[in-house]
């Protein structure tokens, strides 16, 4: 059965939206390696509506030698939206038809490596709860945020995590593994 795995990076006060604005100073080539190793186990893409809008818009135009280009580009992707219809511009992104929860499920059964989870909070959050996550990979830089969007909010319900692995980079970086718990 295939696996499906989320990265998300993280300041220590929990927020994972616009890495962008505080991830680049403390970003590591161990960093870059675990990158690297969790892209070559991914051979399928989930997205959201707005991550898939915003890469769409961005990707296919960006240096094709560049290493994440060339990996998201090419890769098979499917888009989880309520709002999108008809046929997606991007090269190999197609809509999730029916229920989320369903077709991961059924796309966990088929053949093939990891299944990544990209740029979508939510779609993260819905796949965990919905007991689909099988990794949950934060990536935890040594800044606090001060404000931004949380992975976890109030309400949630309460959820037991394994820590599956954990390493510290040379710029203070935590990358943590997290899997359901089975009990």
């Amino acid at each position: 059965m295939r696996k499906v795995t989320a990265g998300l990076f993280s300041s220590v006060d929990g927020v994972v939206e616009d890495p962008f604005r505080w991830q680049f100073d403390s970003f590591d080539e161990e960093l870059g390696a675990g990158m690297g190793q969790m892209m070559a186990r991914i051979d399928a893409g989930l997205l959201g509506r707005v991550g898939y809008q915003q890469w769409a818009d961005y990707w296919p135009k960006a240096d094709t030698d560049a290493d994440f280009a060339g990996f998201i580009n090419p890769l098979p992707k499917y888009v989880a939206s309520r709002t999108l219809s008809g046929g997606l511009e991007w090269q190999n992104a197609r809509l999730i038809e029916g229920p989320l929860e369903d077709f991961v499920a059924d796309l966990k059964k088929g053949d093939g490596g990891e299944i990544g989870v990209f740029s979508s909070i939510s779609l993260v959050r819905q796949l965990l709860f919905a007991g689909l996550l099988d990794t949950l990979m934060l990536i935890v830089h040594p800044v606090i945020a001060g404000s931004g969007r949380r992975l976890f909010n109030d309400g949630d319900p309460l959820t037991r995590l394994e820590l599956q692995s954990s390493e510290q980079t040379s710029k203070g970086n935590l990358i943590l593994r997290y899997g359901l718990r089975g009990d």
